[in-house]
């Protein structure tokens, strides 16, 4: 009779999408799991979330991780359409760019997707209120320390596990600790962002006009670029409009572990004034009208050179701080703890470092480029110069110049790791 595989267990620090994604896929390759997170409770709303676009392969890996079959479809909306316009001139003409309709993503709101995770995990895996301090690693490598302090109590408390998964996004401490001197890139640009619930009244003026102006709102994922700026906006479910305005500025100063600026009402103010100068009139009312919109400052790093050391690997956007252009943060988070998952499972808790150097292998290539491509498409619809290329000018650009501007050219976009087998074959809608 075969013996039985050793039990691996992981201590993951960080418990937004990320960390609940290495959960769910780790408990799938029967390894146990302790979810360290410092917020106190679970997100019942999310003043700073705002949407994101969840691709064919990251909904079809959620959704084997959750009981209850089409769940994530009744919770999200369909992108089926990736449509790249312009507005210029004094009297704000708008025209077309591209249009993508085989877009296939599904619009979420990180909320609803960070409570459909966990809600589907077992209630003690994620243990709220732990501030990560420090992690040693055992002479024989075979285990690793880690501490955290409770919020509540100050108690210094002590997991120890085979494996640390650091998903503790783009700030990252713990890879701080092997990249000490490593610095964030600044985009060149800030994002102003928002969410405008109209739930209680579809019938609202504002909503009326915007959906008058841009028919496919529901399915379609707008891009609306100025001269040396741009646009994104897009429906989320449950009557929401989320958008995003892209602002070319020196970089601001952050305080403390956030790239969310704290912005007061004269900062608001002008911004809407600014918006009067350059966009439709139906999309500055719904800009207008949002309350308490946030400014995201925009950094993504050189690739690294390397995401796993001998009992710890990096995730999502601990590994690999991205711009958002291309759609990627939330979904390579999903597709790292999905493969990390599959590796560990292959090779068991006795072949470690095989595990490791087989996701290391298998992602690093594949992020590397995406963030790249990401960081490209930015400064593209930014308007800002890169080497190869003259600064895109809506009104002059040509029909190359546009092609270029589509999500679907994504590096890697649509393969799926072999390690993941024809079980992850993309959902049809």
């Amino acid at each position: 009779m075969k013996a039985e595989k050793r039990k691996g267990k992981a201590v993951v620090v960080g418990g937004s999408i990320a960390g609940l994604s290495c959960a769910h896929a780790l408990i799938a390759a029967r390894w146990e799991v302790v979810v360290l997170e410092k917020t106190c409770s679970p997100p019942t709303g999310c003043a700073t979330g705002a949407g994101l676009g969840l691709d064919p392969l990251a909904q079809n890996v959620i959704q084997s991780w959750l009981k209850q079959p089409g769940i994530l479809e009744l919770t999200t909306l369909p992108l089926t359409i990736d449509q790249n316009q312009a507005t210029g001139g004094e009297k704000k003409t708008n025209w077309m760019l591209t249009r993508d309709e085989n877009f296939n993503f599904r619009a979420a709101y990180w909320s609803d997707l960070h409570r459909l995770l966990y809600s589907a995990l077992p209630p003690e895996i994620v243990r709220w209120g732990h501030i990560f301090l420090s992690f040693s690693v055992s002479d024989d490598k075979t285990y690793v320390k880690v501490k955290s302090r409770t919020f509540q109590t100050g108690d210094i408390v002590e997991e120890v596990g085979n494996l640390l998964i650091a998903a503790d996004g783009c700030l990252s401490s713990i890879r701080q600790h092997f990249f000490p001197d490593l610095k964030l890139r600044y985009s060149g640009y800030c994002a102003w962002r928002g969410v405008l619930n109209f739930s209680d009244n579809e019938n609202w003026e504002t909503i009326l006009a915007l959906k008058k102006a841009f028919p496919d709102l529901g399915k379609c994922l707008y891009f609306d670029l100025g001269s040396g700026t741009h646009t994104v906006f897009y429906e989320l479910l449950s009557k929401r409009i989320n958008w995003i305005w892209y602002v070319n500025q020196p970089e601001p100063q952050l305080k403390g572990n956030s790239v969310t600026l704290k912005v007061s009402d004269e900062m608001i103010r002008t911004m809407h004034e600014a918006a009067e100068k350059v966009w439709l009139p139906e999309l500055v009312k719904v800009i207008r009208e949002t309350k308490e919109p946030f400014l995201n400052v925009i950094y993504d790093s050189e690739p690294l050179e390397r995401i796993v050391w001998d009992n710890v690997v990096l995730i999502g956007d601990a590994a690999h701080p991205t711009t958002p252009h291309g759609l990627r943060s939330t979904n390579m988070s999903i597709l790292d703890a999905s493969v990390l998952g599959k590796c560990l499972e292959k090779w068991g808790v006795e072949n470690l470092n095989s595990a490791l150097k087989e996701y290391q292998s298998t992602r690093l290539p594949v992020t590397s480029k995406q963030v790249l491509f990401s960081r490209r498409l930015g400064c593209i619809k930014q308007g800002l110069v890169l080497p190869d290329r003259e600064s895109f000018d809506p009104i002059i650009a040509s029909q190359n110049d546009c092609e270029e501007l589509q999500q679907k050219n994504m590096p890697f976009l649509h393969d799926i790791p072999s390690i993941l087998g024809n079980s992850m074959l993309p959902l049809e809608h």
